[in-house]
Parts: structure tokens; C-alpha cells; sequence
């Protein structure tokens, strides 16, 4: 099978390359370097199966494929807020080209959309079917109201029978191919723990977050695109929850540091808290759920980073 990632450059889309190659696939990249790194094609462009076309995906192309994978989108704040304007034309005109480049050869479309689409969840842990509480108009509306819309996209040309389009909700991901600077917790803390600098937490920490190591999202997205039945939106994450205070220290226990936290004031529209309800996953998924616990998946991930120092 032929697939194309959107995204590739971005720490999903090469390890779904990754797991595609593997698996026999031919993949083809497609990425302009917005938010991906070129250091995560290298690798890539060294396997007979690999192709690349560095193109803005706001931009129609015509590729020929049996999958789509559409993964491109800054997903850290300091990243798609940077240009929020451009963002949103990631999330919907990406999409919709995604969309209609499925239609043109009749293939299945994944789209990678984000639990972000719950907002500051009034649910918890928050089922599909919970319609979310958004703030339409915030810092953070660019990337989550994009993601919305972009669901409804796929949803409409789902129902109207013109692309098979699978929406996948993730949660917190981390591990290999991450940036570093890419403002998530797990990777500020990593690098600053590797580092010797304070470590940052906002508000006092009792935020919480459910952290799922990425061979585990990875091995959802495959098993979606399997199904003979579109499932409608699925939430794949790890339901293991975590404050951000109880997250440093697992950090610095793995690291070996003992650094002083520094407090900052939170930024606007944070959620408070963010577990996924995963029941339809385990039902439809052939029994889908994280095997990667959070120690494991810190450890393999600090291991990464240190690697990329020497």
C-alpha cells in the first residue's frame, strides 16, 4: 500500500513513517519544515520505500496514494501561536486539501485531530461524545477551533460519501523525534532537567495531564486505518493521570537531579485537567490501550535527548 503523512518532518509523522516502513508500506513525505525539523527525514530519505515533497499543505497538491495521513499542524503552543492566522489555514485548508487529494484516488483519510477540541473540560475524563467548553476567541482558539472545523470537514465529506475520513483524538504524546524546543511539559522538563535549569511550572502544578508514549498512538493509528468501518471519532491516550509537580519528579528521579521548581503564572485558557476515556478504543481497537507506562516511556525518551547531545 501507498501512504502519504502530511507532516512527516513532525515528530508523528516520522514515527508513523517509521512504523509504515517497517511494516512493508511504501510512504510518501510531504512537509515544508514549519514545525517539523529536517533531522527527522534523514533517517527517512535513506529507505528505498521513502519519498519526500516538501510542499505547504495549505497549498492542493495531487499525489497519488490508498492512504492519507494527514498529521501537519504545530501542536505546542508557543509554536501555533506564534502565527495563529496560519495555523488555522493548516487546520482547515490543510484539511480540506487532504480531503479532496483522498477523494481524487479514492483513498482512506486519517486525520489526526487533538484532545484540545474539549477545551477546558467540564467532563472528565472526557468521552467522545462530550461537545467540549471553547473558548472561541482566546490564545489558543487558532489550533482548537482549527481542529474543529477540521473535524467537521471530515465528518461532512464522510456523510456526504465522497472520503472515508477517520478522526483520531490525541492526547499528550511524547517520545523520539520530539523538538526540543517545542514547548510541551515532557520535553521542558527533560531538557531542563539534562541541563541543571529550574524547572518550569505553571500555576502550582496541580494541573493534570495523561501522557501516552508515541508506539502506542502509533499502533491506534494503524489499527484505525484497518477498521472496514469508519468508528467515528476515537480518543487515543494513556488514562494514567499525572499532576505537573508529581511529572517533574518522575523526570528528575530518571535524569538524577535535584533542581528547584520555578512558578509562573498559567497561561490563559490551560485546561485544569485532561484523561481520556479510552472505552470506545478498547471496544473497537481489538482491545487497544497504552502499554508504554509513563516510567518506561520517560526513560526511553531522556535516553533520546541525551543521545542527541553527544
Amino acid at each position: 500500500m501507498k501512504y502519504l503523512v502530511t507532516g512527516a518532518a513532525g515528530f508523528l509523522g516520522a514515527n508513523l513513517a517509521w512504523r509504515l516502513l517497517n511494516d512493508g508500506h511504501e510512504v510518501i513525505g510531504l512537509d515544508n519544515y514549519h514545525s517539523g525539523s529536517k533531522s527527522n527525514i534523514v533517517g527517512l530519505m535513506k529507505h528505498p520505500k521513502f519519498s519526500f515533497v516538501e510542499h505547504d499543505v495549505v497549498k492542493p497538491y495531487d499525489i497519488a496514494c490508498d492512504y492519507v495521513c494527514n498529521l501537519a499542524c504545530p501542536a505546542s503552543p508557543p509554536h501555533y501561536q506564534r502565527d495563529p492566522i496560519y495555523t488555522m489555514k493548516i487546520s482547515v485548508l490543510g484539511t480540506l486539501n487532504a480531503l479532496e487529494n483522498a477523494e481524487r484516488y479514492k483513498a482512506r483519510l486519517l486525520q489526526a485531530s487533538t484532545s484540545e477540541i474539549y477545551g477546558d473540560p467540564l467532563v472528565h475524563p472526557q468521552v467522545e461524545t462530550y461537545l467540549g467548553n471553547v473558548n472561541s476567541i482566546g490564545p489558543r482558539a487558532c489550533y482548537d477551533e482549527g481542529k474543529r472545523a477540521a473535524e467537521t470537514l471530515c465528518a461532512d465529506f464522510t456523510r456526504l460519501g465522497r472520503v472515508d475520513a477517520r478522526l483520531v483524538r490525541i492526547f499528550n504524546t511524547y517520545g523520539p523525534h520530539m523538538r526540543g524546543d517545542d514547548g510541551r511539559v515532557v520535553t521542558n522538563f527533560i531538557l531542563q532537567s539534562l541541563e541543571g535549569r529550574a524547572l518550569t511550572v505553571y500555576g502550582a502544578g496541580q494541573q493534570t495531564r495523561s501522557f501516552c508514549y508515541v508506539d502506542d498512538l502509533i499502533e491506534g493509528f494503524i489499527r484505525i486505518m484497518a477498521l472496514t468501518a469508519n468508528p467515528g471519532p476515537i480518543n487515543l491516550g494513556n488514562p494514567n493521570e499525572f499532576t505537573m509537580l508529581e511529572l517533574a519528579d518522575k523526570v528528575q528521579a530518571i535524569v538524577g537531579t535535584k533542581l528547584p521548581i520555578e512558578f509562573n503564572p498559567i497561561p490563559v485558557d490551560d485546561p485544569r485537567q485532561r484523561r481520556p476515556d479510552i472505552s470506545k478504543a478498547k471496544h473497537m481497537l481489538n482491545g487497544w490501550e497504552p502499554k508504554v507506562q509513563l516510567q518506561e516511556g520517560l526513560t526511553k525518551s531522556i535516553a533520546y535527548f541525551r543521545s542527541l547531545k553527544k
